[in-house]
C-alpha cells in the first residue's frame, strides 16, 4: 500500500513537471520579454538624453523651440515641467503678443471666380486647376516637414462644418462632419475644451460662429479670431461680438496666431512657435481660401512652426491667414479619404468646428 502511495505521488510529481517543449518555450518567451524590457529602457534613456540635451544644451533656440513644441500639445506639455520651473517657462513662452490687429481691408479681396476657360490655365500664383472642379490640392514640402495645401477656387464654397444643437454632447470628426454637410473636402477648425487630453471634443474654448449666430460669446476671441463673412471674404484679428456682427461674419472661429493681416506678416516677434502639427486657413486676393494642414511628430515630418506657416502663405499668395487648431487635431479630408496623417495616438479625434468645402453649384449662404 505504501509502495503504490509513494508511485501514486511520484506520478503526480512528474505529470507537474514542463516538458521539455514548454521548457524551451518559456525560456523563448523570457528571453524575449528581456530583450523587449532592454529595448524600451535603452528607447526611454535615449529619448530622455535627446531632450535634455535640447533642454539644458547650449542652444537657446534648440532649447526655445523644444519648450514651445512641448508646451502646445495637451498630452505632452508636462515634459517642459521636468527640466524647467514655471518661471523659466514663462520667460522662454514670453513674445511681444501684438493686442490689436488692423481692421481687415475687404477692398484687398476682389472675388473673382472664372468658368470660361478652353482648358487648364496656370492663374498667377502658377496653379493649374487640372480637372476642373475648382479644387487644387498642392504637395507642401519644407525643412522638416510635409503637408497639404487646399486651394479652393470659389470662396462661396467654403463654410463652417459645425452642429451646435450637438455642443456639449458629442463631437464630429472631420470625415463625419464633411458627411454631414455633403461636402467634398474639410479641415478641423477651433480649439475646444478637452481637459485630459481624450475629451470627445463636443465644446468650443472660445467664441464661435455659425449661420451668423455667435455662440460662447462671453469666452472671448483668445490669440485670433478668422471668420467668412455674407461675401465670403475672410476676416482676421481680434474682433469683438459687435464687430463680429457689424462685418456681418456668418462663420468663424478662434484660435491664433494671426499669421497674415492686410498682406503684412502679424506674427509678433519672437513669437515663432514650436514644431508640431498644424491646420490654417488663408485667402488670396482673388479670394480663393487656402486651406493648410502640416504633419507632425513624424520621422518624415517633425512639425512646423508659426514662422513655417507664414512663409508658406506668402507663397500661395494669401492676403489674410490666420492658424487654427494643430496637434493631434489636425487633418484634412478630401474626396473620399484623408490625405495627411494623424499625429494622435488614441485615433482621429472628434472637433466641435471644421471649415468644410461643399460640392459645386451648393449654396455656401447657408
Amino acid at each position: 500500500m505504501e509502495e503504490r502511495e509513494n508511485n501514486a505521488a511520484a506520478g503526480m510529481d512528474t505529470a507537474k513537471q514542463p516538458t521539455p517543449r514548454k521548457r524551451w518555450l518559456l525560456r523563448v518567451l523570457g528571453k524575449v520579454s528581456l530583450v523587449l524590457l532592454e529595448t524600451v529602457l535603452l528607447v526611454a534613456v535615449a529619448l530622455y538624453g535627446v531632450m535634455f540635451v535640447l533642454a539644458k544644451g547650449p542652444s537657446p533656440t534648440a532649447r526655445d523651440l523644444f519648450v514651445r513644441s512641448v508646451r502646445e500639445t495637451s498630452a505632452m506639455g508636462f515634459l517642459a515641467d521636468i527640466y524647467f520651473t514655471p518661471e523659466e517657462i514663462a520667460q522662454i513662452e514670453a513674445a511681444k503678443e501684438i493686442e490689436e490687429y488692423s481692421e481687415t481691408d475687404t477692398s484687398l479681396i476682389h472675388v473673382n471666380v472664372s468658368t470660361a476657360s478652353e482648358g487648364p490655365v496656370a492663374d498667377e500664383w502658377g496653379l493649374v486647376d487640372e480637372d476642373g472642379d475648382g479644387i487644387i490640392l498642392q504637395d507642401v514640402k519644407g525643412g522638416g516637414f510635409s503637408g497639404y495645401m487646399l486651394v479652393v477656387l470659389d470662396p462661396s464654397r467654403v463654410i463652417m462644418g459645425s452642429k451646435p444643437d450637438q455642443y456639449g454632447a458629442r463631437g464630429y470628426t472631420v470625415e463625419e462632419m464633411v458627411k454631414e454637410f455633403d461636402a467634398v473636402a474639410g479641415v478641423n477648425a477651433g480649439g475646444f475644451y478637452d481637459p485630459d487630453g481624450n475629451g470627445n471634443g463636443s465644446i468650443p474654448d472660445s467664441l464661435t460662429v455659425f449661420g451668423g449666430e455667435i455662440y460662447y460669446e462671453n469666452r472671448g476671441v483668445g490669440s485670433g479670431f478668422v471668420g467668412l463673412d455674407e461675401n465670403h471674404i475672410l476676416h482676421v484679428g481680434k474682433l469683438t461680438a459687435d464687430e463680429i456682427r457689424e462685418r456681418n461674419i456668418q462663420y468663424g472661429v478662434c484660435f491664433g496666431p494671426v499669421l497674415i493681416s492686410n498682406g503684412e506678416v502679424a506674427l509678433a516677434e519672437g513669437n515663432v512657435g514650436g514644431l508640431n502639427p498644424r491646420t490654417a486657413i488663408g485667402q488670396r486676393s482673388d479670394g480663393a481660401i487656402l486651406l493648410l494642414v502640416i504633419d507632425g511628430r513624424q520621422a518624415i515630418s517633425i512639425g512646423a512652426t508659426y514662422q513655417d506657416l507664414v512663409d508658406i502663405f506668402l507663397e500661395y499668395g494669401a492676403v489674410n491667414a490666420c492658424n487654427l487648431d494643430g496637434g493631434s487635431s489636425s487633418m484634412m479630408w478630401y474626396g473620399d479619404g484623408y490625405v495627411n496623417n494623424c499625429a494622435s495616438v488614441i485615433g482621429i479625434r472628434p472637433v466641435p468646428t471644421t471649415f468644410v468645402v461643399l460640392k459645386e453649384g451648393a449654396d455656401g449662404n447657408g
